[in-house]
């Protein structure tokens, strides 16, 4: 398999280091992993539709550490899923010359992910498009302090805002592309998740950002062979 590929479905959740433990399952043709992040703010699931694996589950414990050991390698590698009396205990890659041998973690150890069944209702709907995506990242960069970001809706006019405040402040404003059910009160979730998001599914051309002002935001991606949904909890300020 390529080894690019295994990358861009780790990098969909890991979100550059901020998730690191999480369960993969190889089933029935595809990967997928289910995630939370330490501190509860965003939670999601990743899918690589296509993927030459046998059907089981196992548990990545340190992201990290997988990627640092996989770019030891070329990017033309044999990967196999290594078991002792059918429970997974290591994945291995050769890419001819090299190896690579990474061992597994124990389910137990890997933390559980809500199932999200009941979903509120989305009253604002935010076109992610190229030039959002690159814009926002460049914003967040600009202030890099700034942990949240702010959406309000007013008059049908929508803004995302890093540094929203009621005193004067160092911010950046951005007009956004939305329908909103009647205004929306500002509502904060977390900017150094979304630009990370953003960064992670930056090949993405169009997306849609849902905000429900009952504390909760989805985003989903369908980018060629992967799929991804993430879910920021309301930061309160």
């Amino acid at each position: 398999m390529e080894k690019q590929q295994l990358n861009r479905f780790v990098s969909k959740y890991n979100l550059a280091g901020l998730v690191e433990s999480v369960k993969w399952e190889s089933k029935e043709g595809s990967l997928t992993t289910s995630f939370i992040s330490d501190d509860k703010s965003v939670l999601g699931n990743v899918s690589m539709k296509e993927f030459d694996g046998t059907d089981t589950t196992f548990g990545v414990y340190d992201t990290t550490k997988l990627t640092k050991m996989l770019a030891v390698l070329g990017n033309d590698v044999d990967f196999t899923i290594q078991d002792i009396d059918g429970k997974a205990v290591s994945l291995k890659f050769k890419d001819g010359s090299t190896s690579v041998n990474y061992m597994l973690a124990d389910l137990s150890v890997i933390p559980n992910v809500p199932d999200l069944k009941q979903l509120p209702p989305f009253n604002a709907q935010i076109k992610l498009d190229s030039n959002f995506i690159a814009k926002f990242i460049k914003a967040k960069g600009a202030l890099a302090d700034e942990n949240n970001f702010t959406f309000t809706c007013k008059d049908g006019k929508g803004q995302i805002v890093l540094g929203h405040s009621n005193i004067n402040t160092n911010r950046i404003s951005i007009d956004v592309d939305c329908t909103c059910e009647g205004d929306v009160e500002p509502i904060s979730f977390s900017a150094t998740y979304l630009k990370e998001i953003l960064v992670a599914n930056k090949e993405a051309t169009d997306a849609t950002l849902q905000i429900s002002s009952q504390g909760l935001s989805h985003i989903h991606f369908e980018i060629d062979n992967y799929e991804s949904n993430y879910f920021l909890v309301e930061i309160q300020s």
